[in-house]
């Protein structure tokens, strides 16, 4: 795919002039957003994904739109499990609900630049060494092993545990106990302390930096294109803070999320491994010569694969969720008192 470098440039301009365009508003405007606000934003985003991935398709052949739309509905999906510790890490730190928008939206612009150095990573390592894909292929699966195990387990998500950056900087650096509005840093007595929402900021963005880690290797699964890889994340990524606020309460229903994430993860690591198989280089294996037999998963399958596994999760969930008469609660932590100073939490 012969992507022109203004290309490259425009969508990185229009994604920075859309982010900025949010953060402003949210900026001037802080407030817990309406259910139409949110339903508004997320059907603007995600008709903005579709429209770009018609448009792959239409200029740069089926392939390249399918990979599109495949890498997109995986970021998202793995997206949405991203929103379960997005629930924990406000309700810890107690974020007042009209200022959870800005801290939300400044964890989503960090996690799009890490996101895009991992991306540029990638896209050197696959260029250079294609048993790399061994590697990718490796890590998913023993992910998707992990995450089923977790989920047989019905590991409690109250356990997060924090990235060590983030305990580093709880214990020390300077900090107020009170939020200052969407302030990350006050001057108080003449010295200049963090409040609660750096930290915060700093959490999400970190955790979403770890979640890469399983995503950025996934979506190599189902297209080499940098740019595709990019823009499917950008487009997961920015309609997330809405399906926070959209589906919130509605997550403790997804009781089979874990189940079909790994299912979808342990997909597209053998995926990788046939791939990898395929366009064998390493000496110990085969004489390093290409495995033929080892198939080559087409990318439409791939995409049908993915549609059905999160049709069936969530279908599956919704249904033995609502037999087992389970409550679902709307909304997140946060004192909600509206004063905009809620106490961060000290332990």
């Amino acid at each position: 795919m012969d992507v022109p470098t203004w290309v490259w440039w425009t969508t990185i301009v229009v994604t920075m002039a859309i982010l900025i365009f949010d953060v402003v508003i949210i900026g001037r405007r802080p407030h817990e957003p309406s259910m139409k606000e949110v339903s508004t934003y997320l059907s603007v985003y995600v008709g903005l994904a579709i429209v770009f991935g018609i448009g792959v398709w239409v200029f740069a052949g089926h392939q390249y739109g399918t990979e599109f739309f495949a890498g997109w509905l995986t970021e998202y999906s793995l997206s949405v499990d991203n929103l379960f510790i997005f629930i924990i890490i406000l309700g810890k730190f107690a974020v007042p609900k009209e200022y959870q928008q800005t801290a939300l939206m400044v964890g989503i612009v960090l996690a799009l630049v890490m996101r895009g150095i991992f991306i540029g990573v990638g896209a050197a390592a696959i260029n250079q060494f294609s048993w790399v894909f061994y590697l990718f292929g490796a890590f998913l699966i023993y992910t998707a092993v992990k995450l089923f195990k977790e989920a047989r387990e019905d590991d409690d998500d109250g356990d997060y545990e924090e990235p060590r950056i983030v305990r580093w900087a709880e214990n020390n650096l300077p900090a107020t106990k009170e939020y200052h509005g969407a302030k990350i840093w006050v001057k108080e007595n003449g010295k200049r302390l963090v409040t609660p929402m750096f930290i915060v900021m700093l959490a999400l963005g970190m955790t979403d930096l770890l979640f890469a880690l399983d995503s950025i290797p996934a979506i190599y699964g189902l297209t080499k294109e940098p740019y595709l890889v990019l823009t499917a994340n950008i487009f997961a990524l920015m309609g997330l803070r809405q399906l926070y606020f959209l589906i919130g309460g509605l997550l403790q229903r997804l009781i089979f999320l874990g189940f079909g994430l790994s299912v979808l993860l342990g997909f597209i690591g053998v995926k990788l491994v046939f791939h990898a198989m395929h366009e064998n280089e390493i000496p110990f294996i085969n004489g390093g010569e290409p495995i033929e037999w080892a198939p080559e998963i087409p990318t439409l399958l791939s995409l049908g694969v993915i549609i059905a596994i999160l049709a069936v999760t969530t279908v599956a969930s919704l249904v033995v969720s609502k037999r087992r008469g389970e409550t679902v609660s709307v909304g997140s932590g946060g004192d909600g008192d509206g004063d905009g100073k809620g106490t961060a939490p000290t332990g």
